[in-house]
């Protein structure tokens, strides 16, 4: 009878493991897994460049903007119980992006499968670790993350052969019955938990929305609109405005969604803004080479997916022994080491890139992307929740979350603008022209996070008047005592 409790305990994590990691699977495979179908949806369905941005743009814009406000919601409402709201969200979302019957309509599934997307995802993370025990934690992320990565990795090849030998519908059907399958899952297997005096932040919600939208809106649409219209322009400054103003709510209100104060911890701000940085460059760059492989090279969408193995695969090989790594030797090593080696990754790549390059010379930097970022992902999860007190895990999550997917909006809009105005779609070399320095700023950003994440701290950080919360560091509230690097 005395040993029931840790069965228990244990049977308790590891359907948390599993329900988490699928859920996580599918927002995770949502990112990339139409980039290989981006060809085939604009032969079936029509629309310019920007449209193809907003394809892929629309989830990601929303699962950020609403990442926080779900999180907050999962602690106000129940964790679980939100979770299964997402979920449910994303799996009809799913259905109705798969129906679509123009450009229009498939933009607008996407942005509601965001929704889904970012009420769900942020509570992944926070169900598992409070249902893991402090010592497991860096080698269960490990293998989140290797889950995480497995969709990353199978992502374009999932999306190409689905494209090539049905219909890209089918990239958005499969989620269908996996989320489906969770919901019940879910009901009967993740413990429901609370944070202690949860507040929403509708506020602060609607300035971060409407500012990241405008700039979005601008970035994506500057080449077409011209950046001096007044469109443009008006977005640019409402956008620019309404962030400011998002920051300051952050630092004056007394609950706000994200508080500006957690990002007066090194760790915190560190490993944040290189997690935005780094979605910045490399999803930016995935949009665009994805494309590259058949528009230019000449691969079919099964063959694109399969060429890009050796970059999105690394994740199943190297983020397990990451994870493993940063808990013996801190996650600032590991973190910085990935980033550098992301951003050698695109060099190589815009060093050889042009019409009729040779797989052979695209290897390398496929490779050394590829390790680059399996070694970031499971030490950047586990540097995030010990960045911050276990009563604000919600908020770090979803912070997190949401600058990792306001970088990949970002970046498709930021690239996305350099390759319009440097090349286009008429042929393979003006898209070579176009992809080239789109690629080479992808490489500086990501050499910039690499540089950021250096400001993580090297020790362990432990608050010293809460020895029950080794392994957590964030800003002393009110009343606290500062923490204490050991």
């Amino acid at each position: 009878m005395s040993q029931s409790p840790r069965p228990a305990r244990r049977t308790s994590a590891v359907w948390a493991l599993v329900i988490t990691s699928a859920a996580g699977f599918m927002a995770a495979l949502d990112n990339l897994v139409v980039t290989t179908a981006l060809p085939s949806i604009r032969k079936d369905l029509g629309g310019a460049l920007e449209d193809l941005e907003w394809t892929v743009s629309a989830y990601t814009l929303t699962f950020a903007v609403l990442l926080m406000f779900g999180a907050a919601l999962g602690d106000r409402f129940g964790r679980r119980r939100l979770f299964m709201a997402g979920l449910a969200v994303f799996t009809g979302a799913s259905a109705a992006a798969a129906l679509a019957s123009g450009i229009d309509a498939l933009i607008a599934a996407r942005a509601v499968q965001g929704v889904g997307a970012a009420i769900m995802m942020p509570l992944t993370l926070t169900l598992l670790t409070t249902a893991v025990p402090a010592a497991r934690r860096g080698a269960v992320l490990g293998i989140f993350s290797a889950v995480t990565g497995v969709a990353v990795a199978t992502g374009p090849l999932i999306g190409g052969s689905l494209t090539e030998h049905i219909s890209w519908q089918w990239i958005f059907w499969l989620n269908v019955p996996i989320g489906l399958a969770l919901l019940p899952l879910a009901r009967l297997r993740l413990d429901e938990s609370f944070a202690p005096d949860a507040r929403l932040d509708v506020p602060g919600t609607l300035l971060v929305s409407g500012g990241l939208f405008g700039i979005v809106y601008a970035l994506v649409n500057g080449n077409a609109d011209g950046w001096s219209s007044t469109r443009i322009l008006f977005c640019l400054t409402a956008g620019t405005v309404l962030l400011t103003a998002f920051v300051w709510h952050g630092s004056a209100a007394g609950k706000p969604m994200l508080p500006m104060r957690l990002f007066r911890s090194r760790a915190f701000f560190g490993i944040n803004i290189a997690s935005l940085l780094m979605f910045l460059g490399m999803f930016g760059s995935i949009f665009l080479l994805s494309q590259f492989l058949q528009g230019v090279v000449g691969y079919s969408p099964t063959e694109a997916g399969l060429r890009m193995l050796p970059w999105t695969g690394m994740s199943l090989l190297v983020a397990p022994v990451a994870g493993i790594l940063s808990d013996r030797i801190g996650g600032r090593p590991v973190v910085t080491a990935g980033l550098a080696l992301q951003a050698v990754g695109l060099v190589l790549f815009a060093l050889v890139l042009e019409p009729g390059v040779s797989y052979a010379a695209l290897l390398p930097a496929l490779v050394v992307s590829g390790v680059g970022m399996a070694l970031y992902f499971a030490p950047a999860a586990s540097v995030v929740l010990s960045s911050v007190r276990p009563a604000e895990l919600g908020i770090a999550s979803g912070a997190n979350n949401a600058l990792r997917e306001v970088g990949g909006a970002l970046g498709i809009a930021v690239l996305g603008a350099v390759f319009a105005a440097q090349g286009g779609y008429e042929s393979p070399q003006a898209f070579s022209d176009g992809t080239v320095p789109a690629v080479w700023l992808g490489a500086g950003v990501l050499a910039l996070a690499a540089l950021v994440a250096l400001l993580i701290p090297k020790g362990r950080i432990v608050f010293d008047d809460h020895p029950e919360a080794a392994g957590t560091t964030g800003p002393a509230a009110d009343g606290e005592r500062a923490p204490v690097t050991v």
